[in-house]
């Protein structure tokens, strides 16, 4: 945890302490507070470290972008093309970062498997189906367990 984390931690703390003498209710409710900073940072400290690549093909359908959209840097990335036997290596990727990979055609419908390593070097591997019929692209705001169905 950094040291700033530790120093909002403390005085949240020392907050909940000092309401405990004037009113318990709300020290109970600044000790929710504490509690929820201290799961947010922990979650914060998890994901420090995780690329996450993506695949999108174009709007003329002639192009595949990768994109890191996680918070470390992707590298030795390789991507798939399947069932067009269309393979290429990006080196790798700081966080927000695109490269982009030509098609010698428009593609209509494939699914890009994509593998790469985080600094530390532990491998991740996604699959993405991608189509040019498809959606305009991703949806940033999309959940990612639709409970009510999508619109």
């Amino acid at each position: 945890m950094e040291k700033n984390q530790k120093i909002v931690l403390a005085t949240a703390a020392l907050i909940t302490l000092g309401l405990l003498f004037i009113e318990p209710i709300f020290a109970l409710i600044a000790l929710v507070f504490v509690i929820v900073l201290l799961m947010s940072f922990h979650i914060m400290g998890d994901t420090a470290n995780y690329p996450l690549v993506i695949a999108e093909l174009s709007e003329n359908a002639r192009e595949i972008t990768v994109i890191n959209t996680g918070t470390a840097r992707a590298q030795k990335i390789h991507v798939a093309l399947v069932p067009l036997d269309i393979e290429f290596e990006v080196a790798s990727l700081d966080p927000d970062e695109k490269s982009r990979f030509s098609l010698a055609s428009m593609v209509s419908e494939a699914k890009a498997v994509v593998t790469y390593e985080n600094a530390e070097g532990r491998e991740f591997r996604r699959s993405y189906s991608i189509t040019a019929l498809g959606g305009a692209g991703r949806d940033p705001t999309e959940p990612l367990i639709p409970i009510f169905g999508r619109r």
